[in-house]
């Protein structure tokens, strides 16, 4: 969950989410839940789930394959995800709007404030087991989109690792943002799946990696659960990668208790030390 956006945001979003809702038939009740920046707005309705995107006009268009209502029409359905009910997408002034119509997830997600970890959440191996099943599974899926793409690694090993892109990427089929804000306590749940896609081999555990790094126990945890993957050489790349994306959030002001922990790891996979970010520098 983050914080509301500024005024103008929330009234903006708040009409579209009514619009979409009077469309396709729900009254809504419940708290609303921001997206970041507010680009997203959701709230539930009995035992449904209504979220309201934006995006600029001239990216209006859901791609095929792609997005929340590719992964529906795609990967397979013991990969454990809401459902898709319906959609409605409409183009308002300068900016697009996509709405869905999902299953309410009623268990919370693990750690609703921040995608990174601050505390064990103490998951059962039965969690675990199922997450290492789903990521399997996903993996054979045939992504249609690249989510990781080998232009941003080319710009981004040198800007945030200090070191060369490689010359070499093996990619399956990931989730793309596989972090703790993303997935539910038991039973488990993945959520937001709009960047599903073809990604680096060992991207998706070495983003969930990095973002428990404040709790070395999970951290460690991660790296057991998928050390057949994470400990091979293109599995390092992915979780490279993955360090690369963060290291550029820190440069653009997140993740400010993390970013020690992020530089220490990429400088135990490197040996190269990566130099602090300032804010402005960005990709």
């Amino acid at each position: 969950m983050n914080l509301p956006p500024d005024e103008a945001v929330q009234t903006l979003m708040t009409a579209a989410h009514d619009r979409a809702a009077e469309k396709v038939g729900l009254i809504c009740s419940g708290p609303l839940v921001w997206g970041f920046a507010g680009f997203t707005l959701g709230r539930r309705s009995g035992p449904y789930w209504l979220r309201v995107s934006r995006s600029l006009v001239k990216n209006a268009g859901r791609k095929h394959g792609q997005g929340i209502v590719g992964a529906d029409d795609l990967v397979p359905r013991d990969v454990p995800r809401p459902a898709v009910h319906g959609t409605y997408d409409w183009t308002q002034g300068e900016y697009a709007f996509e709405a869905e119509v999902l299953d309410l997830v009623p268990h919370p997600v693990v750690s609703p404030r921040s995608p990174e970890l601050n505390r064990n959440p103490a998951l059962p191996k039965e969690w675990w087991t199922v997450l290492r099943r789903s990521l399997d599974r996903l993996s054979e899926v045939e992504g249609a989109k690249e989510t990781v793409r080998d232009d941003w690694i080319e710009r981004a090993f040198p800007q945030y690792l200090g070191i060369p892109a490689p010359a070499k990427i093996e990619r399956v089929t990931g989730h793309g943002d596989l972090h703790w804000g993303n997935v539910t306590g038991m039973p488990l749940t993945l959520l937001d799946w709009e960047r599903w896609g073809r990604v680096p081999v060992g991207y998706d555990p070495g983003l969930l990696h990095a973002h428990s790094l404040r709790v070395p126990f999970i951290a460690t945890h991660v790296r057991s659960r998928f050390g057949s993957i994470l400990n091979t050489p293109a599995g390092r790349i992915g979780e490279l990668a993955a360090l690369a994306e963060m290291l550029q959030a820190v440069a653009r002001g997140f993740y400010p208790k993390l970013a020690p922990l992020l530089l220490d790891r990429a400088e135990e996979l490197t040996g190269v030390r990566p130099r602090s970010q300032s804010h402005s520098s960005t990709l």
